[in-house]
């Protein structure tokens, strides 16, 4: 037997209102008195009335959709990120579109269509790749706001942004190893263009300046966020004549490659030589050993990204008319594990 849909005539009935006080109390609830805001709430439970969503986003040109670009959703680092975005955003009632720009090789036409076809109201980019032109394009088409940067960022985009600190983090990390002995550090890097890249080499570069730390050409192994590039790197350290005695990686996933080709190559690790890695991903507390990292509080980045999207769409959205657009930096933090100790005696 097929139910009879509840329309909201039915709401009205039974609460003893008009159809406009029931609209009202869905809409703009703050302006019906508490009496008859109650009664109207009693008679949806009761009839089961369910609102037309798709219907209300078009009567107010209302996706009520945001579009999440991620560049590799392969990578278990965006989880927890994607998480904070979605509770946030699904409390406000928004749904979620992720499209993966490294599998879906989404170009700057499919996303302008986005907005054209009004199939969202706002983007939030994980993907620091985005080129210039196409950032322009999106800017004029989707307005002031409408797309924030999270986690990566475009140099110089006049976009809205959070981002963990990844200069401090990086010095956190160098700081550590400086103080269990280490002076001979390695550090593998994250892609050539990358802002994150670049963020942590600089900060590894001036804290190991301020130790008076010794430096060698050979100690910065070029990598790619990956385990396969961190399985590379130690191929290539193993190979050293003048092997360092701790390594800070750019990501976990590269720490984890890394400590496979090492335990590979005949070093244990952290009694051989200490790993450090960066995010504090899951698996981090469980790899064997245990992973040394800098912990990016990622849940708190995509709600702080989703919260600055949805102040963007908002009626007070006057401050994201700034010429650079509001940066948020979280912070981060040291999680000392089983990767690193004192550094071994020759």
């Amino acid at each position: 037997m097929v139910q009879k849909s509840v329309k909201i005539q039915d709401v009205a009935k039974v609460a003893g209102v008009s159809t406009a006080t029931v609209s009202r109390a869905l809409s703009n609830p703050e302006l019906l008195s508490e009496s008859t805001r109650d009664a109207v709430l009693s008679a949806i439970r009761t009839t089961g009335y369910r609102v037309n969503r798709a219907a209300r986003s078009l009567r107010r040109q209302e996706a009520r959709a945001v579009l999440v670009l991620v560049p590799n959703l392969g990578n278990p680092f965006f989880s927890e990120i994607l998480a904070g975005m979605t509770a946030v955003l699904g409390g406000a009632d928004y749904s979620v579109l992720i499209t993966d720009t490294k599998g879906s090789g989404a170009d700057e036409r499919q996303l302008l269509d986005y907005f054209r076809d009004a199939r969202v109201d706002g983007m939030i980019s994980l993907d620091g790749g985005l080129d210039d032109d196409e950032l322009e394009l999106l800017r004029g088409q989707a307005g002031n706001g409408r797309v924030v940067f999270a986690c990566e960022w475009v140099q110089g985009a006049k976009l809205p942004s959070v981002r963990s600190d990844n200069l401090e983090g990086a010095r956190l990390a160098v700081q550590h190893l400086h103080e269990l002995g280490h002076r001979k550090i390695a550090h593998i890097t994250g892609p050539q263009d990358n802002v994150l890249t670049h963020a942590r080499r600089e900060g590894m570069l001036e804290e190991r300046a301020r130790l008076g730390l010794p430096a060698r050409d050979e100690w910065i192994v070029r990598g790619d966020f990956s385990l396969e590039s961190g399985q590379d790197a130690g191929a290539r350290i193993l190979a050293m004549e003048d092997r360092p005695t701790a390594v800070f990686c750019c990501s976990d996933q590269v720490a984890f490659g890394l400590i496979s080709a090492l335990h590979a190559g005949g070093l244990r690790v952290p009694e051989d030589i200490s790993v450090i890695g960066f995010d504090d991903i899951e698996l981090s507390a469980f790899y064997v050993p245990a992973l040394t990292t800098i912990r990016q509080n990622r849940r708190q980045l995509g709600q702080a990204a989703a919260q600055l999207l949805l102040d963007g769409l908002g009626p007070d959205a006057g401050f994201l008319n700034e010429a650079t657009g509001p940066v948020q930096t979280i912070d981060v933090d040291l999680v000392v594990r089983a990767s690193t100790s004192a550094v071994p005696h020759a």
